[in-house]
């Protein structure tokens, strides 16, 4: 690719008004600047800057990060959007100009990550159980019971709290929970913790646009690798007040 050594610059001297906007836009969301999808992102910068200004760069530097898969990527894309947005009129020349350094970081990233899969037939019907977990039409969380971390989620999860699905991985479960509404939800996982198959409950989440969201919820214990999990399908509660 041809050097850009203007939007090389302009994009480090907007890093922190670019971050800024990432955090507004994905709220709860956002990485924890201590975390490794934050120094994720911290890289791909770095790879991104160094690619414009010079035309080409080395392999990304991705030693020592075992950041996940999935939320880099929804986080990169994120990064990316908000860099345009900051750009303006010139956003879809910033898009185009970081096509190739998105993609080679993107590979790079999926390249550390595979050695880590596991292969086989397991893995295939993984891929079939989270097929029909995305079609799902309520929202899909798996939360662990003991450090309260969102393990998995669908799109209509991601729909329902105004963030890209994978985006929440990983992330601190109670980021969403507002304060004064915990009460619910932590008995309900300490329930499943202690054995509890399934409970049911009314609960309150608040989206990243600060907006408190009633609920149905319903979490079924699941354990898996030394680790248990609430299986939590969410539904808009109906308003009977009419």
């Amino acid at each position: 690719m041809e050097a850009n050594r203007e939007l090389a610059t302009w994009l480090l001297a907007q890093r922190h008004q670019i971050e800024r906007a990432l955090t507004t836009r994905l709220g709860p969301a956002a990485p924890r600047a201590s975390g490794p999808e934050a120094e994720a992102l911290r890289r791909f910068r770095t790879f991104a800057t160094t690619t414009l200004m010079r035309g080409s760069a080395a392999a990304p530097a991705l030693d020592g990060l075992r950041p996940s898969e999935r939320r880099v990527m929804a986080l990169l894309e994120a990064w990316a959007q908000a860099a345009a947005d900051e750009a303006g009129v010139r956003g879809a020349e910033l898009r185009a100009a970081l096509a190739d350094p998105l993609d080679r970081f993107r590979l790079a990233v999926r390249g550390t990550a595979s050695g880590r899969k596991s292969k086989g037939a397991a893995r295939a019907s993984r891929r079939i159980v989270t097929a029909a977990i995305d079609r799902i039409s309520d929202a899909f969380l798996a939360i662990d019971v003991h450090d309260a971390t969102i393990v998995d989620a669908n799109p209509a999860a991601g729909a329902l709290l105004g963030v890209a699905r994978d985006a929440l991985l990983g992330l601190e479960f109670g980021s969403f929970v507002p304060e004064g509404a915990g009460s619910a939800w932590w008995t309900a996982l300490d329930a499943i913790a202690e054995s509890s198959d399934c409970e049911r409950f009314h609960a309150t989440l608040r989206d990243v646009a600060g907006i408190d969201l009633q609920l149905e919820a319903s979490a079924t214990r699941f354990s898996t690798r030394g680790r248990t999990l609430s299986l939590t399908l969410l539904r808009v509660a109906e308003d009977r007040s009419s």
